[in-house]
């Protein structure tokens, strides 16, 4: 997770709605936002594009506004980007308090190599933990080093920080090992290849014998 001074960030409160005024401020170079949860009337907000740009490269980042001299965390709930230009157009927040546990997915990562000849098959990018709001991991690391064909790997063999709760199915499959199917049919080629071979050279003496 980013520090506490990566994710301080100074909010502005808007005062104008609607398609132009996103527009506008996102040519300020601005992100349009909106603050919601725990009861809270919506705040919609004006953040700083550069410096939250850098942050969201972390998935489940929690930003620690300053509103007008007010300190808020709030956790990124949601961010709608330009479908072509992949620019940031809006983000909802959620307000979290410190100490708060909330329900988050993580994303797993595959670290290592399986064993010679087998290729390893992710099924699932991310699983849901329930985990306090300030302490959210950035990723799970999985280790696949050595592991061999047919080696499963489920959402409760991954293994999960201090106080966080496993929310996905227990026997949702994260990674499997596999031989790849055309190393099989190459084999089995071989295999016909070889039978072929023998064959042949049975023929061969057979007809020397004659």
């Amino acid at each position: 997770m980013a520090t506490q001074e990566d994710t301080h960030v100074v909010a502005e409160l808007r005062t104008e709605f609607g398609k132009g005024a996103a527009r506008r401020i996102r040519a300020a170079h601005k992100i349009p936002a909106v603050i919601y949860g725990h009861g809270t009337e919506p705040q919609h907000v004006t953040l700083p594009g550069h410096q939250v740009s850098l942050i969201l490269r972390k998935a489940n980042a929690v930003l620690e506004l300053s509103i007008e001299g007010k300190e808020q965390l709030a956790l990124v709930k949601d961010v709608q980007k330009d479908p072509v230009l992949q620019l940031i157009e809006h983000i909802d927040l959620i307000v979290v308090r410190r100490g708060e546990k909330v329900e988050v997915e993580v994303p797993v990562v595959l670290e290592g190599e399986s064993f010679a000849g087998t290729i390893a098959t992710q099924d699932t990018a991310a699983i849901a933990v329930e985990v306090e709001a300030t302490h959210i991991p950035e990723r799970f690391v999985v280790s696949i080093e050595g592991l061999e064909e047919g080696t499963l790997i489920h959402a409760k063999d991954v293994e999960l920080p201090a106080g966080a709760t496993l929310v996905s199915d227990p026997e949702l499959v994260v990674v499997g090992i596999t031989i790849p199917a055309a190393t099989e049919s190459e084999e089995n080629a071989e295999a016909a290849e070889g039978a072929e071979g023998a064959e042949g050279e049975a023929t061969s003496s057979d007809e020397s014998a004659e």
